[in-house]
């Protein structure tokens, strides 16, 4: 069914779905949307529960949980009822194959067999090919002011089907139930926490997509290398956006001048989506100033001892301070928690952290990281047995005179032992999750 919905909308971008409806609560749909939704990790987390005569959704309930990088700052989560859980999810099947057609591969955020690494490579990519100036985006408050009017109206492009649109307008209207229990209607916004609402911010979003890249477009002043160069050869600029849901970077082959007036230009497309650009965080940088997207901090520089400039991805200082402050709170020199459990979590934590940042410029912090662990699980074990540093030796190292931290089956994560790689920038290659009936 969803490799079917895809080809047509692929095949004709004009059309306005209609029927759909039958296919959200077909029996097949919500069985596998049942299975997706307890199969999350998420899916033991309580919403508002209630039961109806017809369906109609109810009010999400809201979690404030730390936005990452020890800001202080809350984000707000918006977590539904197993049963809006399941529809949204049947919802999601039955939607994401006809807006996929559309989507340019500029944006990469909640995308099927779409990763944040394919956004950093794009940018390593295109930075590596003069596109140098960077207007560096922060829309304040993305998910909880969407204008639900913008967002309608771009679902309407593509659905024709009342009974799918007016289920789309309830999930927004829905409200919530704050955590102090009293409800509050929702005029804007998608909440975070929803299986639907990235969905539907991207197919809201796609318009600033399409908008910076209609140049790009066959026939358009930037759709081949040679019209672009040409462009730039008359002193006009060529530009590029990249986004992962709310957080975008556009690259420019041209001037701070030329960014500056992609700046006002951006601000005036967010304005009809109801959002805009926050004046303290969104800049306009040179790549060789660096700035940071997705945890990576990206800088174009000299490399050591030559004379030749490139393109860099490192880790951005954020997210180590976040991971260093999870293994502090594991590893406190007082702590009483089983050694076993300590190293099953931090390797937990650590691996997964690991996984994320390997196609960076890594081994040295990694291997920073590696020491700063290790030595907070000696103290913490030297204090917790009253042990002097040659006893602390003694009891964590092997007979061939190497450390090791070990318990009950568990061992320290060596997080220096992680190989570190160049991603390979995939480009246009991303595979569709719904290839064609009869491929080429």
């Amino acid at each position: 069914m969803q490799a079917k919905l895809h080809r047509w909308a692929v095949a004709d971008p004009g059309r306005r779905f209609d029927d759909l409806f039958n296919f959200v609560h077909d029996p097949a749909t919500l069985r596998e949307a049942y299975w997706r939704v307890a199969g999350n990790r998420g899916a033991n987390t309580p919403g508002v529960d209630g039961m109806t005569g017809s369906f109609r959704p109810l009010p999400v309930r809201e979690r404030l949980i730390p936005k990452p990088g020890g800001s202080g700052k809350l984000r707000k989560l918006g977590i539904p009822c197993i049963a809006d859980r399941v529809v949204q999810a049947a919802l999601k099947l039955v939607l994401e194959p006809i807006f996929e057609a559309g989507f340019l591969p500029v944006s990469y955020g909640f995308r099927p067999r779409r990763r944040p690494h394919d956004a950093i490579a794009e940018i390593h990519h295109f930075g590596t090919r003069g596109y140098r100036w960077v207007l560096d985006a922060d829309v304040e408050a993305a998910f909880d002011n969407l204008s639900h009017s913008f967002a309608m109206s771009r679902v309407r492009a593509r659905v024709k089907d009342k009974r799918v649109l007016a289920l789309v307008k309830a999930f927004l209207k829905a409200g919530v139930l704050t955590e102090l229990g009293a409800h509050q209607e929702t005029a804007t916004g998608t909440p975070q926490g929803g299986i639907l609402s990235p969905l539907i911010f991207n197919i809201a979003l796609s318009a600033l997509d399409e908008h910076v890249m209609a140049p790009w477009k066959p026939g358009g002043p930037m759709s081949t290398p040679g019209k672009r160069s040409y462009r730039r050869s008359r002193g006009a600029p060529t530009w590029r956006i990249i986004r992962y849901a709310d957080d975008f970077v556009i690259l420019v082959h041209g001037s701070r001048e030329d960014t500056q007036a992609l700046r006002e230009d951006v601000a005036r497309v967010l304005a009809t989506m109801g959002l805009r650009l926050s004046p303290a965080k969104t800049q306009v940088v040179h790549m060789s100033d660096g700035f940071g997207f997705l945890g990576f901090r990206i800088r174009w520089k000299c490399k050591r001892g030559t004379s030749k400039w490139y393109v860099y991805t490192f880790i951005d200082d954020r997210p180590v301070r976040s991971l260093k402050a999870k293994i502090r709170a594991l590893t406190h020199k007082t702590s009483q928690q089983d050694l076993a459990y300590v190293l099953t979590r931090l390797g937990q934590i650590m691996r997964g952290w690991a996984m994320y940042f390997r196609h960076a410029v890594a081994k040295h912090t990694f291997s920073k990281l590696d020491d700063f662990t290790f030595w907070r699980l000696a103290r913490m074990l030297k204090t917790r047995h009253d042990w002097n540093w040659g006893q602390l030796r003694r009891h964590l190292t092997t007979p061939s005179g190497k450390w090791r931290i070990a318990a009950d089956g568990a061992e320290f994560f060596r997080i220096e032992s992680v190989t570190v790689s160049r991603y390979a920038y995939r480009g246009n290659k991303i595979p569709s999750p719904w290839p064609p009936a009869n491929p080429a």
